[in-house]
């Protein structure tokens, strides 16, 4: 007999009202399987960056860097308040679902970077993923990088002018 296992709960990814509007958040979310390329074969990882600025410009979010590996992605963004980061990734994910065939596991990974060494750290992380997954032998060389142009000059400007 099999013993019963710890189920996974749900994560409420909800943003809390006391964080301030503009919060940055590293964000995983990873397809189905793990291990196969879904998601940097047939233009996927050039359409999944694309939408980065479709989302902007209807308020979704702001992101300040976006890693496409074959199997997950890394982001770090900030999002509308009034939608929450759960809605707009489920949205997000349910277009290229439908529109790219993209399986994805279900919810995703999220983390508030509370303070600017934090934002540094996940974005050194981010932007090296490609060599610790032995893409690259450097960052610079993998093409399914979306990041503004102040990521990795010292820490930024607040995200909206």
């Amino acid at each position: 007999m099999k013993p019963d296992l710890p189920q996974r709960k749900k994560l409420p990814h909800d943003i809390p009202s006391w964080v301030p509007d503009d919060e940055r958040y590293f964000i995983t979310i990873n397809s189905k399987p793990r291990g196969k390329d879904q998601l940097c074969r047939q233009g996927r990882a050039e359409m999944l960056m694309q939408s980065i600025d479709v989302y902007e410009n209807i308020q979704r979010w702001y992101v300040w860097l976006m890693v496409v590996m074959p199997d997950h992605l890394h982001m770090i963004a900030c999002f509308d308040r009034e939608r929450g980061i759960r809605q707009t990734i489920k949205a997000w994910k349910g277009y290229h679902a439908k529109y790219l065939g993209i399986v994805w596991q279900p919810d995703f990974f999220e983390h508030r970077l509370r303070n600017d060494a934090e934002f540094v750290e996940k974005a050194s992380y981010v932007r090296n993923n490609p060599v610790r997954g032995g893409l690259v032998s450097d960052p610079e060389d993998w093409p399914y990088t979306w990041q503004r142009s102040e990521v990795g000059r010292g820490v930024p400007a607040e995200p909206h002018d």
